[in-house]
């Protein structure tokens, strides 16, 4: 499966995508990673990679339509079949959220459907929170929802501060994201109902998945 990456600072969850596809057999490929910041430090990882990039920069759109209607054109010059939002800080339209419904991954910091939105890890430790997390999950126009397709707990310790909190979770979705993206190229995971079933290893349909806490 062709897969695009969108992303639009360091590529921290790109570089791990990158990693996995180039493992024999992985079921994807990685064709383009576009980023809205021309200077985001991840277009870099993704050359030195080998794979082609582009920008398509937010800020040379006079709206949000016109600013996704070019990177719909860009994600399909380059064949892509399925999206992974790494990091990218963009509210996308309804009209490209439908165009790619159920071929769209975004990952975010928190069990969904807690959490939603930013200042996620502080909120998290403001609120005595003793297990936080990450989710992959296929994308709908409301922010941070969609069909979950995985999910793996993280602990949140005593004496954390936000940014160890997020060090810490940003370790899980390292591992989370390639085993999301394995499991929907592979046709495992698919969307029924909007929920998502995996299929295991005898065919019978599972899910969504949770992966084991990470100390």
């Amino acid at each position: 499966m062709k897969v695009g990456v969108l992303i639009s600072g360091r590529g921290s969850n790109l570089r791990s995508l990158i990693a996995a596809t180039k493992e024999p057999g992985f079921p994807a490929e990685i064709v383009i990673v576009i980023s809205n910041r021309p200077d985001a430090p991840g277009l870099d990882v993704a050359r030195a990679a080998g794979i082609p990039t582009e920008v398509v920069n937010h800020k040379d759109y006079p709206t949000r339509e016109a600013f996704d209607a070019e990177l719909d054109a860009a994600l399909r010059r380059a064949g892509v079949e399925l999206i992974c939002s790494a990091g990218f800080m963009r509210i996308l339209s309804d009209g490209f959220v439908e165009s790619w419904r159920d071929r769209q991954l975004n990952i975010h910091p928190s069990l969904l459907p807690a959490f939603k939105g930013l200042r996620v890890h502080e909120r998290v430790i403001e609120t005595g929170c003793r297990i936080t997390g990450c989710t992959v999950h296929f994308v709908r126009a409301a922010m941070d929802e969609g069909p979950i397709v995985a999910q793996v707990a993280v602990p949140v310790l005593e004496g954390d501060t936000p940014e160890v909190l997020a060090d810490r979770v940003l370790e899980a979705e390292h591992k989370l994201y390639p085993l999301a993206l394995k499991l929907v190229a592979s046709g495992r995971a698919r969307v029924v109902n909007e929920r998502v079933e995996i299929d295991g290893p005898r065919g019978e349909a599972q899910a969504p998945l949770f992966v084991p806490p990470v100390a």
